[in-house]
Protein backbone atom coordinates (compact mmCIF):
# COMPACT_ATOMS: atom_id res chain seq x y z
CA UNK A 1 0.00 0.00 0.00
CA UNK A 2 1.47 3.35 -1.01
CA UNK A 3 1.24 6.20 1.44
CA UNK A 4 -1.40 8.86 0.98
CA UNK A 5 -1.01 12.16 2.78
CA UNK A 6 -3.82 14.64 3.34
CA UNK A 7 -3.76 18.28 4.37
CA UNK A 8 -6.47 20.80 5.06
CA UNK A 9 -6.76 23.34 2.27
CA UNK A 10 -5.89 26.93 3.11
CA UNK A 11 -8.99 28.28 1.36
CA UNK A 12 -11.47 26.97 3.93
CA UNK A 13 -13.04 28.13 7.17
CA UNK A 14 -14.21 25.60 9.73
CA UNK A 15 -16.17 25.72 12.95
CA UNK A 16 -17.80 23.20 15.27
CA UNK A 17 -21.54 23.77 15.58
CA UNK A 18 -22.96 21.35 18.08
CA UNK A 19 -21.81 17.89 17.06
CA UNK A 20 -21.02 18.80 13.45
CA UNK A 21 -17.95 20.34 11.87
CA UNK A 22 -19.02 22.93 9.33
CA UNK A 23 -16.48 23.66 6.60
CA UNK A 24 -16.84 26.50 4.10
CA UNK A 25 -15.04 26.02 0.80
CA UNK A 26 -13.99 29.40 -0.56
CA UNK A 27 -13.27 27.79 -3.93
CA UNK A 28 -16.89 26.72 -4.38
CA UNK A 29 -18.60 29.05 -1.90
CA UNK A 30 -20.29 25.99 -0.43
CA UNK A 31 -20.83 24.90 3.15
CA UNK A 32 -20.18 21.27 4.07
CA UNK A 33 -21.28 19.47 7.21
CA UNK A 34 -18.82 16.77 8.26
CA UNK A 35 -19.97 13.91 10.44
CA UNK A 36 -17.85 12.64 13.33
CA UNK A 37 -15.74 10.31 11.16
CA UNK A 38 -15.12 12.87 8.42
CA UNK A 39 -14.34 15.52 11.02
CA UNK A 40 -11.76 13.26 12.70
CA UNK A 41 -9.97 12.78 9.37
CA UNK A 42 -10.18 16.48 8.46
CA UNK A 43 -8.86 17.58 11.86
CA UNK A 44 -5.92 15.13 11.67
CA UNK A 45 -5.05 16.08 8.07
CA UNK A 46 -1.72 17.78 8.73
CA UNK A 47 0.02 16.84 5.49
CA UNK A 48 2.71 14.81 7.21
CA UNK A 49 0.75 11.96 8.82
CA UNK A 50 -0.15 9.17 6.38
CA UNK A 51 -3.88 8.56 5.94
CA UNK A 52 -3.34 4.94 7.04
CA UNK A 53 -2.00 6.18 10.39
CA UNK A 54 -4.89 8.64 10.80
CA UNK A 55 -7.36 5.82 10.14
CA UNK A 56 -5.59 3.48 12.56
CA UNK A 57 -5.29 6.03 15.37
CA UNK A 58 -8.50 8.03 14.96
CA UNK A 59 -11.00 5.52 13.59
CA UNK A 60 -9.94 1.94 14.28
CA UNK A 61 -9.18 2.63 17.93
CA UNK A 62 -12.49 4.41 18.48
CA UNK A 63 -14.80 2.16 16.48
CA UNK A 64 -15.08 -1.55 15.83
CA UNK A 65 -14.08 -1.49 12.18
CA UNK A 66 -11.81 -3.58 10.01
CA UNK A 67 -8.69 -1.50 9.19
CA UNK A 68 -8.78 -2.38 5.47
CA UNK A 69 -12.45 -1.41 5.17
CA UNK A 70 -11.89 1.78 7.18
CA UNK A 71 -8.95 2.75 4.96
CA UNK A 72 -10.93 2.18 1.74
CA UNK A 73 -13.82 4.25 3.10
CA UNK A 74 -11.41 6.98 4.22
CA UNK A 75 -9.77 7.10 0.78
CA UNK A 76 -13.19 7.56 -0.82
CA UNK A 77 -14.12 10.29 1.67
CA UNK A 78 -10.80 12.08 1.19
CA UNK A 79 -11.22 11.95 -2.58
CA UNK A 80 -14.63 13.57 -2.29
CA UNK A 81 -13.42 16.30 0.04
CA UNK A 82 -10.42 16.94 -2.20
CA UNK A 83 -12.69 17.30 -5.23
CA UNK A 84 -14.42 20.18 -3.42
CA UNK A 85 -11.15 21.87 -2.42
CA UNK A 86 -11.47 21.05 1.28
CA UNK A 87 -8.47 18.71 1.42
CA UNK A 88 -5.28 18.33 -0.57
CA UNK A 89 -3.98 14.83 -1.32
CA UNK A 90 -0.41 13.79 -2.12
CA UNK A 91 1.77 10.69 -2.33
CA UNK A 92 4.51 12.55 -0.44
CA UNK A 93 4.40 14.53 2.82
CA UNK A 94 3.35 18.17 2.47
CA UNK A 95 4.03 21.24 4.55
CA UNK A 96 1.54 21.81 7.31
CA UNK A 97 -1.32 24.07 6.28
CA UNK A 98 -2.75 25.03 9.63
Amino acid sequence: MSHVYVARAREVAARMIGEELMVLSARESKLFSLNETAAAIWQAADGITPLSEIVEQRLCQGYEVDPAVAFCDAEELVGGLASHGILKVSNVPMEQTS
